[in-house]
């Protein structure tokens, strides 16, 4: 449904652009396997850490073309979601937090999907090239991927965020609020279809954007 939270793979689901976020297992190697995250986007590592492939159209693929910065025009600032592939079981979760404690690297955002055999948690931290490498420390499958970090004020709000993305048909493939805002006030990741074109429209509707750089640094 363009504009509002969708799930992949739904029945009846028809998004307008490329596919909805799937999870579908993939094979790194003789001895390492993992799971990826298809979300058109991103860029997928295996339990190691290191970069095996690039999300493309639903599935993982090793090659796929960048646009140049002049076709992209003024790309909007976009932080680094990890979204981390843990053993359904007691206590990988505490394990992967746990492993944060007395770094400098914050957890701003965190959400757990939950499957019938592993749980997918999505989070979005202050440093992304420390939490990189903090996960790989941890041993866990995890996936990259690019979303958008939104100001919700009054006269911004979720409403007519989706509004405004509804206008372009753009799919919103999940949405999770931030635990440590820049401001203090609602602000939301957002994953989206296209986030340059999804930043370009929020940007002039006056919506405030967040990079990286932008968020909270708390010791």
């Amino acid at each position: 449904m363009a504009g509002y939270p969708v799930c992949a793979g739904g029945e009846g689901a028809t998004p307008s652009r490329p596919t909805a976020p799937v999870a579908v297992w993939f094979a790194a190697g003789p001895a390492v396997g993992g799971i990826v995250e298809a979300t058109g986007t991103g860029r997928v590592r295996d339990a190691r850490g290191d970069l095996v492939g690039v999300e493309g159209e639903g599935v993982a693929m090793s090659q796929a073309s960048t646009p140049t910065e002049t076709a992209r025009g003024f790309a909007p600032p976009t932080v680094t979601q990890f979204s981390v592939f843990l053993d359904n079981r007691p206590g990988r979760l505490f394990d992967l937090v746990e492993s944060f404690d007395g770094s400098s690297c914050q957890i701003c955002a965190l959400s757990v999907h939950e499957a019938s055999d592993h749980a997918v948690v999505r989070m979005v931290t202050n440093r992304s090239s420390l939490a990189r490498s903090l996960l790989r420390e941890e041993g866990a499958p995890f996936a990259e991927h690019d979303v958008l970090v939104v100001e919700l004020t009054e006269g911004h709000t979720l409403s007519s965020l989706c509004l405004s993305l509804l206008g372009a048909e753009l799919n919103i493939h999940f949405a999770y609020p931030l635990m440590l805002r820049p401001n203090g006030t609602p602000t939301i990741a957002l994953a989206v279809d296209d986030p340059v074109l999804a930043g370009q429209i929020l940007r002039r509707k006056d919506f405030r954007l967040f990079g990286e750089a932008d968020l909270p640094d708390v010791h």
